[in-house]
C-alpha cells in the first residue's frame, strides 16, 4: 500500500501506474511510437502487454522503496489514460532528482505534460528531500524542450554527450525546477 493520494490540478490526475492498466499503456506506447522511439530507449515494436505488466511491478516496487516515483497520467475528469511522469536518479547528497514526462501523440498539443510535470515537481519538493528536479532533453526532441519552456523550468545549457538513446550519443538542454518556483523552501 502506498502512503499516498492522488495529484491532482482539475486537467489531469497522477498516482503510481495500476496492476490492470497494463492494456493501456501498451496501446498508448504502441499508437505514439513514431514521436517516442527516437527519443526514449525503451519505446520500441517489442514493448508488449507483458513488458508494461512488468514495468508496472518495478514502478510499485521501486515507489515502496523511495527511489523512483512513475506516475500514471490520467484525464481528471473521465480517468482515460494520457501517458507518464515520472522521478527517478535521486542524488542521495545533492538532493536532485530527474523529471521526465511522455503523452500519447492523440492527446499533443493540449498542456497535458506541462500539467504533469507541474505536480510531479511540487511533489519532489513537498513529498521527497528533493531541492532540485532537473529535465534533460536531447537536442532535437523539440517538443519536450517546448514543455519545460512552458513549465517555466530555468534554461540552463547544453551538456555534451549527456544522452544516449539506443545506438545515439546526444548532446542534451538542462532544464531546472526549484521549489522556489513553486513558493517553496529548499529543506535539507
Amino acid at each position: 500500500m502506498f502512503p499516498f493520494a492522488k495529484l491532482t490540478d482539475g486537467v489531469v490526475t497522477l498516482r503510481p501506474y495500476e496492476f490492470g492498466e497494463e492494456g493501456a499503456l501498451h496501446t498508448a506506447i504502441q499508437e505514439s511510437l513514431p514521436e517516442l522511439k527516437p527519443w526514449m530507449s525503451w519505446a520500441t515494436e517489442r514493448y508488449t502487454v507483458n513488458v508494461a505488466r512488468d514495468f508496472i511491478a518495478i514502478t510499485r516496487a521501486e515507489w515502496s522503496r523511495g527511489t523512483m516515483y512513475s506516475f500514471s497520467i490520467t484525464d481528471a475528469e473521465t480517468g482515460e489514460f494520457l501517458g507518464g511522469c515520472g522521478l527517478s536518479h535521486f542524488h542521495p547528497i545533492y538532493k536532485f532528482c530527474n523529471l521526465g514526462y511522455w503523452v500519447r501523440t492523440p492527446r499533443h498539443g493540449n498542456g497535458i505534460a506541462v500539467h504533469a510535470a507541474k505536480l510531479a515537481a511540487r511533489f519532489a519538493f513537498e513529498r521527497t528531500n528533493a531541492i532540485r528536479a532537473e529535465i534533460v532533453i536531447a537536442v532535437g526532441n523539440d517538443a519536450s524542450k517546448r514543455v519545460a519552456e512552458k513549465v517555466g523550468a530555468h534554461y540552463e545549457g547544453i551538456l555534451h554527450n549527456r544522452m544516449t538513446v539506443r545506438e545515439s550519443i546526444y548532446d542534451a538542454h538542462m532544464f531546472s525546477l526549484l521549489p522556489a518556483d513553486f513558493g517553496l523552501t529548499a529543506q535539507l
